[in-house]
């Protein structure tokens, strides 16, 4: 189907929510039903994104909270130069896991200023016509990251959760969608489906 511009719709929450399962599936419905769907996540598989990962998988080591955050800023202004512009111009859907608010909230808990990560990220990267903050409790979100990682330790990562989530809760505007995560994977589905219909016109939706 052909659109009339392109729609970037961003999915987020904290760790264990469901929020990339939730997108896979989102982009597989978009696609069957005709749209052209560009499926994206950050931090991507660029020079910054693997330095990201690596500092997510092996620690931070010698990288200061500053330069890691400027690490989440070079790549997605690659992503955006690269990948989200072209396809926003092409009149494609992108559907994005994590992006920009991910980094307020979690840098923000470690003390940067949310609202300025936000400002700093939206004079260069298009502010999503759609984003779905995917919520939970975190006794669900912790049961769905253990049985999905091998030694995870929640002690380790809930009051650092707490905090993210928290950040997660002052984020407003009229393009937000706060979904529960915690029900049915096909029920969230859904929801997130009929809020995609809204925006785009669909008349049906299955």
């Amino acid at each position: 189907m052909k659109l009339d511009r392109g729609y970037l719709i961003a999915l987020e929450g904290v760790d264990g929510t469901g929020k990339s399962t939730q997108c896979g599936l989102l982009a597989d419905f978009l696609e069957a039903t005709g749209y052209p769907v560009v499926r994206l996540r950050e931090p991507t598989a660029g020079v910054w994104g693997q330095k990201i990962r690596t500092i997510l998988t092996e620690g931070r080591g010698d990288v200061s909270p500053e330069e890691e955050l400027q690490y989440f800023i070079n790549d997605r202004k690659e992503d955006v130069e690269q990948n989200i512009a072209p396809a926003l111009k092409q009149g494609k859907i992108v559907l994005i896991d994590r992006y920009y608010y991910s980094t307020a909230a979690y840098q923000g808990a470690l003390g940067f200023d949310p609202q300025k990560i936000i400002e700093d990220n939206e004079v260069f990267a298009p502010r999503p016509d759609l984003l779905f903050i995917i919520q939970g409790s975190l006794d669900e979100s912790f049961r769905r990251i253990e049985r999905g990682r091998e030694g995870f330790s929640s002690f380790e990562k809930r009051d650092y959760l707490e905090k993210v989530r928290k950040i997660f809760d002052t984020f407003t505007g009229d393009h937000i969608r706060r979904i529960n995560g915690d029900p049915p994977i096909e029920e969230v589905q859904q929801v997130l489906r009929q809020e995609v219909h809204v925006l785009l016109g669909i008349k049906e939706i299955s």
